[in-house]
């Protein structure tokens, strides 16, 4: 299970720094084109160099999954261009947010909405943000493949389906108001490539390991007349020495 949350708020270095260290591993922020709340290309880059990973949420406004498959084809094209203009990476998810407490009537409009959404975006997984009704609905229809329930409006249940749970709403943390996530797997995040990269795993050895190889080498040196085939296996026997702590002969 990974701790992360979801703000409204742009981060600076400063503070995706400090939420790094009290120990979350992702943030949900805005994929919208424009506003206050829109991720940037410049914050995307901020979070992951902080070792933050990126959930994408796209909502313009609470309700507009109530506009069914022409708002869903719609905003589908916007989160795309959305998604290329902040460097979020192909094969990510993209969550459209159901942000209010759609009833029974209302759940083939959303439904929808989500559906057409998902054909939109065909280079990215498909998420939904709702309520526990929400996501067993678009869950049953198979209208995408990654859910993320909020406990608003779910009555205390929790599905077995989600991947991201929002589970405590309008905390504030560092000056910044935001809601507490949990996650569980399969989140579908991202960074964007200004994320430090691992480097290679050191090579390590030990001197009795590196010692029992290098008379082979040595075998090896003494077989041949060649002075090239000679300074290589020299050579070989020196990097063992290296990589085990001794001194290079």
């Amino acid at each position: 299970m990974a701790k992360g949350f979801d703000c409204a708020t742009r981060l600076t270095e400063a503070t995706a720094a400090a939420f790094a260290r009290d120990g979350y591993e992702f943030v949900a922020r805005y994929l919208v084109p424009s506003g206050a709340k829109a991720l940037t290309r410049a914050e995307a880059d901020t979070i992951s160099k902080a070792g933050i990973s990126i959930i994408s949420c796209f909502e313009t406004t609470a309700d507009r999954a109530l506009g069914g498959r022409a708002a869903g084809l719609a905003d589908g094209k916007t989160a795309l261009q959305v998604a290329a203009s902040v460097g979020q990476p192909f094969g990510s998810c993209i969550y459209f947010a159901v942000d209010f407490d759609a009833t029974a009537a209302q759940m083939p409009s959303v439904i929808a909405y989500i559906q057409a959404a998902s054909e939109a975006t065909p280079n990215y997984t498909t998420g939904v943000y709702g309520s526990y009704a929400v996501i067993e609905a678009v869950y049953a229809a198979g209208a995408c493949s990654h859910f993320w329930q909020t406990y608003a409006w779910s009555g205390g249940k929790k599905s077995t389906h989600m991947q991201l749970y929002q589970y405590k709403n309008d905390v504030v943390v560092g000056g910044i108001p935001i809601d507490y996530d949990e996650s569980y797997g399969n989140e579908g995040w991202w960074q964007t490539d200004a994320a430090p990269q691992p480097g290679p795993d050191p090579v390590t050895m030990t001197a009795k390991d590196a010692n029992a190889i290098i008379p082979f080498l040595s075998a090896g040196y003494m077989a041949t007349t060649s002075a090239a085939a000679r300074g290589e296996f020299h050579r070989l026997a020196n990097e063992l020495r290296k990589a085990s702590g001794q001194a290079p002969q």
